[in-house]
């Protein structure tokens, strides 16, 4: 799924220090070894991880990766949840054809067996925070191509105890657009009493007609009524557009649900912006103010100078003397991008991804960060 990946909040257990330590995600080019249709607009992706980048590429169910691509002559990035458990020597990905997504639509008719594309280590925290999954019941709300994660954390929290329970609550416009149904109800076939599967289709008639139509608060809160109910229920992970994500979260904390045990990721902001296309480019003249920005990054220190008139982020600025700098949805929701800020101010516009105690450190989204002050000094490396 595209996540825009990653605005996540993960606020209680071990995985809290995960969350404030993570190492920089770097790229490597990997060999895809199976491209498999799921939709008529959707594929799922398979690559393979020579021996000696196996442990680069260890990571937790709810992680994603970013792909980086040059399309047309310019670089485009984009983010996908890996959709299967970890397996030493292989991951996988879901890529859904997008309206007007040329990274989707290339990827769709571009990528064959045998190609080789850059693929970013695995980064992200929309992974489960209990300690023990004995008797757990985890429950999940998902729309369209959200349901990529939450294929790896349902068949990986079933499998962790016999006594664990997922209800999945998955919505799409119809039967013709959901994604791995078959996986879906192969799960359901080795997990009958304790993996529930909810499909909502809002323009598809179902025999119950709680299951008919868009979820909105009404329809959502029928549903926590009489398919899952909150009380038993331990974490919740809710992944889609915004306008969806932010529904379930007000409805969850109304019906009593404490926001420590809900995960959320995005796929969508409802907007478009980000360094993954082509951008103007900012000149810097002799005679206008600019911010200074000094930036640490694999312990090389570099210095570049930002019009003030320009109102450019700390990315876009990095990238123009370091193309190396590190990021994927640029929209405020992944953290790739994430560096602490030691000296100066700056304002960050959007955030999605960081936990209030990254905040309370000084890190930033430097793809939504601006300078304030005449001099800002960044850490991409701690």
């Amino acid at each position: 799924m595209p996540l825009l990946p990653g605005a996540v909040r993960l606020l209680q257990g071990a995985l809290m220090a995960t969350s404030t330590t993570r190492s920089r995600a770097r790229f490597h080019r990997l060999r895809v070894a199976e491209v498999r249709a799921l939709t008529a607009d959707a594929v799922e992706v398979t690559f393979t991880v020579p021996a000696e980048l196996v442990a680069e590429y260890d990571f937790l169910p709810g992680q994603y990766v970013a792909l980086r691509a040059r399309i047309d002559g310019h670089e485009a990035r984009r983010s996908y949840s890996l959709c299967r458990p970890p397996a030493p020597g292989s991951l996988s990905i879901a890529i859904k054809r997008n309206h007007g997504g040329w990274f989707s639509a290339w990827a769709q008719s571009g990528l064959r067996p045998g190609d080789e594309i850059d693929v970013m280590s695995p980064q992200g925290t929309f992974t489960t925070g209990l300690p023990d999954l004995d008797a757990a019941h985890v429950a999940g709300i998902v729309a369209g191509s959200g349901i990529t994660p939450m294929m790896a954390l349902a068949t990986d929290v079933l499998a962790a105890s016999p006594t664990s329970r997922f209800t999945l609550v998955y919505t799409n416009r119809s039967t013709l657009d959901v994604m791995f149904l078959d996986d879906l109800a192969d799960l359901k076939d080795r997990h009958p009493t304790r993996f529930a599967l909810h499909h909502v289709l809002s323009r598809e008639q179902r025999a119950a007609p709680v299951l008919s139509g868009r979820i909105d608060e009404e329809r959502l809160r029928r549903i926590l009524e009489g398919l899952v109910r909150p009380a038993t229920v331990d974490e919740w992970f809710l992944c889609g557009p915004l306008e969806l994500v932010q529904l379930c979260r007000r409805t969850l904390a109304d019906v009593g649900v404490d926001d420590a045990h809900i995960r959320y990721e995005l796929f969508t902001t409802g907007e478009s912006r980000g360094p993954t296309g082509p951008r103007p480019p900012v000149t810097v003249r002799a005679d206008e103010p600019v911010h200074t920005i000094e930036f640490t990054l694999d312990g090389q220190s570099t210095r570049v100078d930002t019009p003030v008139s320009a109102r450019e982020s700390i990315l876009d600025a990095a990238l123009r003397v370091r193309p190396d700098v590190p990021f994927a949805c640029a929209g405020g929701v992944c953290g790739t991008c994430r560096a602490r800020v030691l000296t100066g101010s700056v304002t960050m516009t959007e955030n999605y991804a960081l936990e209030p105690d990254e905040l309370e450190r000084g890190y930033v989204l430097t793809c939504q960060s601006h300078p304030t002050s005449d001099r800002v000094t960044v850490d991409y490396d701690n």
